[in-house]
């Protein structure tokens, strides 16, 4: 049993994949499942904001309120993101990009205009990196992409005539519910219900795992999405190849550029692990449904190298 133990604690992240992912084959070809699944779809589309609101909230109530403030690392880290952007946004146009090939690239366009992961403090956490750095950058990258989304969208896809104050707004909105109300009500609870603080900050590793319980949530969103793409599997094969190697670049380059200044996790994290669900959303609300297969994949390859890091971390410990 304790070996059973270990082993969720070190592969938490994939078993919750692994486990997303087998609760949707199943209720997906189970007939005698259909009502249930017709009946908790909508539950789960509705709840995980606030699932993911109160993650945040576990994890901001470790948070020194005071230590949080800019660094050079989230400059590097923005510009490189811009510079991502532009390079796609540039190839797309000059060349006219349509078919699959403009799949392609939009699909990578989301990867890399998607904001830091609000999950990526947790991981952070766990790896030993500054949780207070990690925070502020979240609230920076999330604040540059709402600015990004409705200037480049448009651009690429002309078929994109939602106006930038609408679209600013509604990702802005987003961004509060998620990140702004949680921190809010973790700072009331730290400064004014002690005890409260006490008993929530006590339960180690709550929001890590409360996470990984998310991350079954979107799993099987994803699985979803890729089975109901609508197109062959050697196309699918290469979106998803194509987001590892963009994945892999991200935490790469992240890392280089925190190395210089001691922040090499939290470059690498703020870089590299995206909040995929927010990338198929606005592949959803501003592209084609198959644009969402990119950060769909994304989602597996960034927690499978944040279950590698965590593994490593682990044995460096021991």
């Amino acid at each position: 049993m304790e070996r059973v133990i270990r082993f969720l604690k070190d592969w938490t992240l994939p078993v919750a994949i692994v486990l997303g992912t087998t609760l949707y084959l199943v209720f997906a070809n189970v007939s005698a499942l259909d009502g249930a699944a017709r009946f908790f779809d909508p539950i789960f589309d509705a709840i995980f904001p606030f699932f993911m609101a109160m993650i945040l909230f576990t994890t901001f109530c470790r948070v020194d309120f005071h230590k949080m403030r800019l660094a050079w690392w989230h400059w590097a880290i923005v510009v490189v993101q811009v510079v991502l952007v532009a390079i796609n946004a540039v190839v797309i146009i000059v060349f006219g990009l349509a078919g699959n090939d403009l799949v392609l690239a939009e699909g990578l366009l989301c990867c890399v205009i998607a904001p830091g992961a609000a999950a990526a403090p947790v991981v952070t956490g766990k790896l030993g990196g500054n949780l207070e750095s990690m925070t502020t950058y979240t609230f920076v990258s999330n604040f540059i992409t709402a600015l990004m989304v409705p200037v480049v969208f448009p651009l690429v896809d002309h078929h994109v005539t939602v106006p930038f104050m609408e679209s600013f707004l509604k990702i802005m909105s987003n961004v509060c519910l998620v990140l702004v109300v949680p921190m809010a009500a973790a700072y009331v609870v730290k400064h004014f219900m002690p005890r409260l603080h006490v008993w929530i900050t006590s339960i180690r590793d709550l929001s890590f795992y409360m996470w990984g319980i998310s991350l079954s949530i979107v799993t099987g969103s994803t699985v979803k999405y890729i089975v109901h793409a609508g197109t062959t599997v050697m196309f699918l094969v290469v979106i998803a190849t194509i987001s590892l190697v963009v994945c892999l670049l991200q935490f790469a380059v992240g890392r280089a550029l925190g190395r210089r200044s001691g922040f090499s996790i939290e470059s690498g994290q703020g870089l590299g692990q995206k909040n995929t669900a927010f990338a198929v959303w606005i592949a959803y609300t501003y592209l084609t449904p198959l644009c969402a297969v990119g950060p769909g994949c994304y989602i597996v390859w960034q927690n499978t190298i944040n279950s590698l890091e965590i593994y490593r971390h682990r044995k460096k410990q021991q």
